[in-house]
């Protein structure tokens, strides 16, 4: 909307005033990072006392008595504080971004779709006691099935999206400078899975306090690189692009989902003011399915599928330690791990909860550093 506004007031602000700061993506990153912190920072209590009164709070339970054990002081702590986030970030994007953008409308679009399975998943978990529901929270089958609805809506609009852009329907790896030619329906399938995927595997990591938020922070500070090279010049007065530099896929307005991502990292900073140790909210699902859902999106747009595996290594690590723990003892009779998600392993294992989550941050921060670093080894 500013963006708008100051182009449509650019003969006082361009030619009389010579500010032309707003045109460029990395200056409205900036402001929406800001924005979106400052929001979250000012938005935090209101919404923290509002799920104290309605009394929104989180029940930890485990198949795992010492697990609970270890857990029973998180009781009734206000959950769904993903609406922070949620609304720090839709609030940024659509203050600083181009609302023109396919991909930004995309963007938006996405967020609302798997912030409200996330919230109508909350909500009847967190009410059913109190108000004698028989069920906890909507079904895993509900909740898969509009999961995959939005990401075949997501994908399919991608797909006429890409259209005109060669890069766009080719498959990209780390490494090669080559896209391999792929089929539509391929392109649709990858979608489902990737945005079914990360939604979830932001989930299962959301289970101590600022994890899943640190490490999202890691991964959206690398789609905003992502983002911003597989579409902006080098400088303003070459037509050479990042892209072509690096030997990238070429993706013409991916650009402006910088200030998309800017604004989930400033969101997601800001929540973690109130979501540290000890916290004083979750995330919830409202939260961590939208922002697994944006890190698979941003990974589509910009033909990053693979190289997201190491972006997003933590919640690589989370989502396959459920399905080995699930397989070993469906097949095996017997666990790997102490319990699952992996995080909960070393938490039993005599890590302090505090240690687990500094070093699974330490660990997002060495993946996205290897995913920047495979950006200029092509």
């Amino acid at each position: 909307m500013i963006y708008h506004l100051l182009w449509l007031l650019r003969d006082v602000f361009t030619h009389r005033i010579g500010f032309y700061a707003y045109q460029a993506v990395l200056f409205r990153s900036i402001a929406a990072l800001l924005t979106s912190y400052v929001l979250a920072m000012i938005l935090g209590p209101k919404i923290i006392r509002w799920l104290m009164r309605k009394k929104i709070g989180d029940r930890p339970e485990f198949y795992h008595e010492d697990l609970n054990n270890l857990t029973k002081a998180k009781a009734n702590t206000p959950t769904m504080g993903g609406l922070i986030i949620i609304i720090s970030t839709l609030a940024a994007t659509l203050l600083w971004t181009q609302l023109n953008n396919p991909f930004v409308q995309k963007a938006i679009m996405l967020v609302i779709w798997f912030g409200g399975i996330g919230a109508a998943d909350d909500w009847l978990k967190l009410t059913s006691q109190t108000k004698q529901r028989d069920r906890d929270g909507l079904k895993a089958w509900e909740k898969l099935i509009f999961q995959i609805g939005g990401a075949v809506l997501i994908a399919s609009f991608l797909y006429a999206d890409f259209a005109n852009i060669p890069d766009g329907k080719l498959f990209w790896l780390p490494f090669y400078k080559h896209g391999l030619p792929l089929q539509n329906w391929m392109f649709v399938f990858i979608a489902i899975i990737y945005i079914s995927a990360t939604s979830n595997a932001v989930n299962l990591t959301d289970g101590m306090d600022g994890l899943a938020s640190g490490c999202v922070g890691m991964v959206a500070l690398v789609l905003v690189v992502l983002c911003y090279v597989a579409s902006e010049t080098m400088t303003q007065t070459s037509t050479v692009t990042w892209a072509s530099y690096l030997l990238l896929p070429a993706i013409p307005q991916a650009g402006e989902l910088s200030i998309f991502y800017s604004a989930i990292l400033g969101a997601v900073l800001g929540f973690l003011w109130y979501n540290c140790h000890p916290a004083q909210a979750f995330m919830g699902d409202v939260g961590s399915l939208p922002l697994g859902a944006a890190m698979g999106y941003g990974a589509l747009v910009t033909r990053n599928e693979i190289l997201l595996f190491i972006i997003g290594g933590v919640f690589v690590m989370e989502l396959f330690s459920v399905v080995l723990q699930v397989g070993s003892y469906k097949y095996r009779g017997k666990r790997i791990f102490r319990c699952a998600p992996i995080h909960h392993h070393f938490h039993l294992a005599g890590w302090s909860e505090p240690q687990v989550v500094v070093r699974f941050w330490l660990l997002a921060a060495f993946f996205a550093a290897i995913a920047l670093a495979t950006l200029k080894i092509r």
